[in-house]
């Protein structure tokens, strides 16, 4: 039979597990309505932005700038791989890195050399454990509260850098993209050669002043600081989303399992009470 002071602290347990749960679920709901905004609003820029630059590099021939025609290879590929700092958030954090990995080991089997550079903690610690020889650098906003542009500048200038210098020939970020609370899609988006998908093709002729090349020199790194800054948004947005679900489950499952302790504490207090009966019904017949 089960001892009753050992049920009675599970309850105890357990009741203290939802208060955190529902502490978190809170905290988690208030913070997605900022990040939810902020992705919203960050949309249009980039589509907007997305548009003009499809318009310039439809323009532009196989001279163009480096970052739109590429190396003229697709041996050395840079993963970036954008997870939350912290747990606590459902499947958020797996379900980037499952489609990371498979990109990764798509990319092997090719015989393509992969190199992964990870902003998060969380989606380092996964991929440490298969693939720490392809892992050539981490990005840590653990000390920031609210992502900005400038974060966004600091990573997409780390990618810059290692793409001037030769390091890799294409480069993927892996994010998650908010659809709801119970729903974040992980997308993979090639950043570097630049791909733009805005809608460029309206009749509208433009003479640019200056150049085509000029202006897509100036705009491309800033397209790829754009972009990066959006994936981080829509991430943020995502793992708030995700936490909220998690935490709010977690509450439902710990509600659950005290009302089934609490019939087995009630229960075993009952079986307690019949049998001290029993020995003093039994104990006053023996007199």
């Amino acid at each position: 039979m089960p001892n009753l002071k050992d049920l009675k602290n599970r309850i105890d347990s357990v009741k203290s597990t939802r208060k955190i749960t529902q502490a978190m679920q809170m905290v988690a709901a208030a913070k997605l309505r900022r990040a939810e905004e902020a992705a919203g609003a960050a949309r249009p820029y980039a589509e907007q932005f997305n548009a003009v630059m499809a318009g310039l590099a439809g323009s532009v021939g196989e001279d163009g700038p480096k970052l739109l025609t590429g190396t003229g290879g697709d041996q050395t590929h840079l993963l970036v791989v954008m997870t939350s700092e912290r747990g606590l958030c459902g499947g958020f954090n797996t379900n980037i890195v499952k489609l990371a990995k498979a990109r990764i080991e798509a990319l092997l089997a090719d015989g393509k050399t992969v190199k992964v550079l990870t902003v998060g903690k969380k989606g380092r610690e996964q991929l440490k454990r298969q693939y720490e020889s392809q892992l050539i650098g981490h990005v840590d906003l653990s000390e920031v509260k609210n992502v900005g542009y400038n974060n966004a500048q600091d990573v997409a200038s780390d990618v810059l850098s290692r793409f001037d210098v030769g390091e890799f020939d294409i480069a993927t970020i892996f994010y998650s993209v908010f659809e709801s609370v119970i729903s974040q899609t992980p997308t993979e988006l090639q950043v570097i050669p630049a791909m733009f998908d805005g809608d460029a093709a309206d009749g509208t002729v433009f003479d640019y002043e200056p150049s085509e090349e000029e202006i897509l020199t100036e705009l491309l790194p800033r397209g790829v600081a754009t972009q990066i800054f959006t994936a981080l948004l829509e991430n943020g947005a995502s793992e708030q989303g995700a936490r909220m679900s998690a935490m709010d489950n977690a509450t439902r499952n710990a509600g659950d399992m005290i009302d089934k302790l609490t019939i087995k504490y009630n229960r075993t207090r009952q079986a307690v009470i019949t049998n001290e009966l029993i020995e003093i019904i039994s104990g006053a017949e023996a007199l």
